[in-house]
């Protein structure tokens, strides 16, 4: 009967080996001591998938109590089989490894776990190795399969990597995300550190530092050469990314009968929400330049500050790009991916057409983020004025580029004509634009403008703002960002403008019709006048 206790037990025995490495047996000379040898447990194992017997072997226990233990451990599990041949033959194949390989007996409600969930139980597959195979055969886009990947890289695999897959935990999990935690700390430490150091390299006064002073500073500066550079600390959004990561991966396994449980999704976690957008008021430009510190992760310029920036950029070859970035909320990748056959001028129309994305610094092409992005939105009159000077700009770049080209052929020289890719923003051969170098150009602009920090994303926050301050309501704003929902355009972009919220709420009050008259209209009187009145009047009741 499959499910009857198997013949098995424990024994002693020498363990005494010759010069040849063959055991004495009876020859060993110390066969007669009371304390020699070693115990052994002998276990009969149900038969393999073809019939053969099995049998699990064990010795080398110095107290019969250590073999006992294991022999229990080994029954445990073979009671689970029951009558069900084919627990029978997995749980044979089990049992035969673990006596090969010396292995830990396991326990027995891990392995009741595997039987009922179906998964293998001879598995010892790592995390590690789990998620370099999961993100191997991901089919997802490009940049989404390298987000897997950087997560895997550089924080799953470092942290989680050695565990067995099977037996990755709650704990496991939440003490990863904890280290997290405590390397945010170390790193905010250590950036404040540096940031006080260069205070102390600094002279801080006009003219050249007399010769103490510079001995001092020097001293300073080696101080701050020896420690290290400011980091980034990993946030809230970007640790609920990495958590999405390992859901995702461990779900897979589920899928794939390797595990039973998700350990990733209970797992406590800050919330991850999408910081909220402040505007670069007079007070925080003070704080910034006092402190070096941006009161928000997400910045956004005034309308005052972005037309500085415009004065600034006029003169650049991207001016065009910045402009309609900033009032019409085009992503970056969207901006150099935009393609002239999707731009009507004439109606004032634009549709982002395609996305160049950078992957590895290597940039490649792809459709926008969702079937929204690609969305027809309108064209105010500037910015079809600024577009249409735009085009010219570029074909005369193109007609100098071909005369260039020819006179260096002329010349022998290997050089192509310009490359018509029909992008509207290129090179000045016509070839891509990569992302990087549009980032790179707004920096140099704003810092030339003298104006405080934010990234080339954040004009499209300012887009929304612009949208708002307009007149557009909630739902102008998601159709000219091209959301999916409306609950991610409330949430991010609808940080309002001091001077529009303020005019807001002199609306509001004014729609409410009173008999006062209007403060304007009522006249003024002395202090005094007005107390005799009221003094009167009490008098009078």
């Amino acid at each position: 009967m499959a499910g009857a206790r198997r013949a098995g037990g424990i024994t002693k025995r020498c363990e005494c080996r010759g010069e040849d490495g063959v055991r004495l047996g009876q020859k060993c000379p110390q066969l007669k001591k009371r304390n020699h040898g070693a115990y052994q447990l002998r276990q009969e194992l149900p038969p393999a998938e073809d019939g053969t017997r099995r049998t699990f072997r064990r010795t080398g226990y110095a107290m019969v109590g250590d073999a006992q233990s294991d022999m229990d451990k080994l029954r445990a599990v073979l009671d689970l089989v029951g009558d069900d041949e084919h627990y029978g033959h997995q749980v044979s194949d089990l049992l035969a490894k673990v006596m090969r390989e010396r292995a830990e007996i396991p326990d027995a409600a891990e392995v009741k776990r595997r039987l009922v969930g179906g998964v293998a139980l001879d598995s010892d597959m790592t995390v590690g190795e789990w998620l370099d195979a999961w993100v191997e055969a991901k089919k997802t886009k490009r940049r989404t399969t390298s987000g897997y990947a950087s997560h895997i890289r550089v924080h799953l695999r470092p942290g989680l990597g050695r565990y067995r897959l099977d037996r990755l935990n709650i704990g496991h999990v939440q003490a990863f995300f904890d280290g997290i935690d405590e390397q945010n700390e170390v790193i905010r430490a250590e950036n404040q550190q540096r940031r006080e150091q260069e205070a102390r390299c600094k002279w801080g006064k006009p003219g050249k530092p007399p010769a103490d002073v510079s001995a001092r500073l020097a001293v300073e500066r080696e101080k701050l050469k020896a420690m290290p550079p400011y980091r980034h600390i990993t946030g809230p959004a970007t640790k609920q990314r990495i958590r999405a990561t390992l859901r995702a991966a461990l779900n897979s396994a589920i899928r794939k009968q390797l595990i039973t449980f998700n350990a990733a999704e209970w797992v406590e976690l800050e919330s991850g929400k999408r910081p909220k957008a402040k505007l670069w008021t007079a007070q925080h430009v003070e704080r910034w330049e006092r402190t070096g510190e941006k009161p928000s992760p997400v910045m956004v310029w005034t309308p005052a500050q972005l037309g500085e920036f415009l004065d600034e950029a006029e003169s650049s070859r991207l001016y065009a790009f910045f402009h309609l970035i900033a009032f019409r909320g085009l992503r970056r990748g969207e901006g150099v991916g935009q393609e002239w056959s999707y731009i009507d001028l004439d109606a004032g129309l634009i549709t982002p057409s395609k996305n160049l994305v950078v992957d590895n610094w290597e940039v490649f092409e792809d459709d926008p983020k969702t079937e929204e992005s690609q969305s027809t939105i309108a064209l105010d009159s500037l910015n079809v004025a600024v577009l249409r000077e735009h085009r010219k700009r570029q074909l005369a770049e193109r007609d100098e580029w071909n005369r260039h080209a020819a006179a260096e052929r002329a010349k022998g020289k290997d050089v192509a004509d310009w490359v018509d890719t029909g992008k509207v923003f290129t090179e000045v051969d016509g070839s891509w634009l990569h992302p990087e170098q549009v980032s790179d150009e707004f920096r140099r602009i704003s810092k030339r403008a003298g104006l405080p920090p934010i990234n080339l994303r954040d004009l499209r926050h300012l887009a929304a703002t612009l949208v708002h301050a307009g007149g557009g309501d909630i739902h102008a704003v998601k159709k000219v960002l091209r959301h999916t929902t409306i609950q991610l355009t409330s949430d991010t972009y609808t940080e309002l403008l001091e001077d529009v919220d303020r005019g807001i709420a002199e609306r509001a009050a004014s729609l409410v019709p009173r008999a006062r008259r209007s403060p304007e209209n009522v006249p003024t009187e002395p202090v005094e006048d007005a107390q005799e009145r009221e003094d009167d009047a009490d008098e009078a009741a």
